[in-house]
């Protein structure tokens, strides 16, 4: 029989080393599976990590990548930090992409430096308005934020379908489910010629500097973390718990609805069905692969960047089906959480007592 019992001592060190023990997991098992596919593993694992950034253009589409997912996971870790479980930054994003989009429409022949910023601004505002209602469901009726955030994910999924295909819909667009194409003043500038890196990627940096500072270096981010860690001693020490919910779920909306908005104002330039392949619910996984720090959180967005290319290139080289990349996504956390579980945990083989006989 198979006994968990808990460590007494466990290595300071491990909580890091274990994202790269299961990052390796992954692969191995990653490997086995193309294998049994048919395919060379070194080849198809070469496909997925090193063929997408072989050149300029690759290395600018890695950082258009990593920016929406660093920015989701920077705000779910501090929600997470808070011990506030929000699973909905995908909807947070989306509703910042079309709040963004329903403001560029309007003025798409606008030159003035004003627009850029409040559309930005917008998309920030829907993503915390969007937060919001889970705060005020959780603090007012002690709802669960997970299934409330879930559900609100895909009510702004829907609504973005409705917007896309009516009032948001370009009339001159031969009936195409997607907006007018933005004015050059509602876009965020390019980083690189012939690359579509822009601005966001440098507002993803700038944010997690900011949630560095907010956590590591704030009162207010001191009572976040003691909060998430004991919310009897948050309460004792006077900490105000509803405010600091509130806090945490806005701050992430704010931050998921700027990557959404950064979508539709940089690579995309309008707003479309599908301006997000799932950036929101990768970002769980980086937030938890980087130990909620916006180091780690930094360095696993640029990995889950790379996943989500090396599936597309996997689709186009091998003609494999692009559902690899949430394999992938999956198999990571569940190495990850089968790594920290062991950190914590011992296993022992106990044998079953003898039974006696009258």
């Amino acid at each position: 029989m198979i006994k968990m019992e808990p460590r007494q001592e466990s290595s300071p060190w491990m909580p890091y080393v274990s994202p790269l023990l299961a990052g390796g997991l992954t692969l191995i098992t990653g490997a086995i599976l193309f294998a049994a596919l048919g395919q060379d593993p070194i080849f198809a694992l070469k496909t997925v990590l090193i063929t997408p950034i072989s050149d300029a253009y690759g290395v600018g589409e890695l950082f258009v990548k990593a920016g929406p997912i660093l920015l989701c996971a920077l705000g779910l870790s501090v929600a997470y930090r808070a011990n506030v479980w929000n699973i909905g930054a995908e909807g947070q994003l989306l509703m910042g992409g079309l709040a963004g989009s329903a403001l560029a429409v309007q003025f798409t022949e606008s030159e003035g430096l004003w627009l850029l910023p409040a559309v930005l601004f917008f998309g920030i505002v829907a993503g915390m308005l969007w937060a919001a209602l889970a705060a005020l469901l959780k603090t007012r009726f002690n709802t669960n934020e997970i299934l409330t955030t879930i559900m609100l994910n895909y009510i702004a999924f829907n609504l973005l379908q409705y917007c896309v295909h009516g009032p948001l819909k370009d009339p001159h667009g031969f009936n195409f489910p997607e907006s007018a194409m933005f004015a050059d003043a509602a876009r965020l500038p390019l980083l690189m010629e012939d690359a579509r890196v822009h601005l966001g990627i440098i507002l993803a940096l700038v944010s997690a500097v900011a949630v560095w500072v907010l956590l590591g270096k704030s009162f207010l981010g001191y009572q976040i973390q003691v909060l998430g860690r004991d919310s009897r001693a948050a309460k004792m020490a006077g900490f105000k718990e509803k405010r600091l919910v509130w806090l945490a779920l806005v701050l992430s909306g704010g931050l998921a609805g700027l990557a959404g908005v950064g979508e539709v104002a940089g690579p995309i330039g309008q707003l479309v069905p599908q301006i997000s392949p799932g950036y929101g619910y990768a970002a769980i996984i980086v937030a938890f692969l980087g130990r909620l720090h916006p180091v780690g959180v930094t360095l696993a967005s640029i990995l889950m960047a790379l996943l989500f290319m090396g599936g597309e290139m996997v689709q186009i080289e091998l003609n494999l089906p692009l559902a690899l990349v949430g394999m992938f996504q999956g198999m990571l956390l569940f190495y990850l959480l089968a790594c920290d579980v062991l950190i914590l945990y011992r296993i022992r083989w106990v044998s079953k007592p003898a039974v006696q006989t009258a």
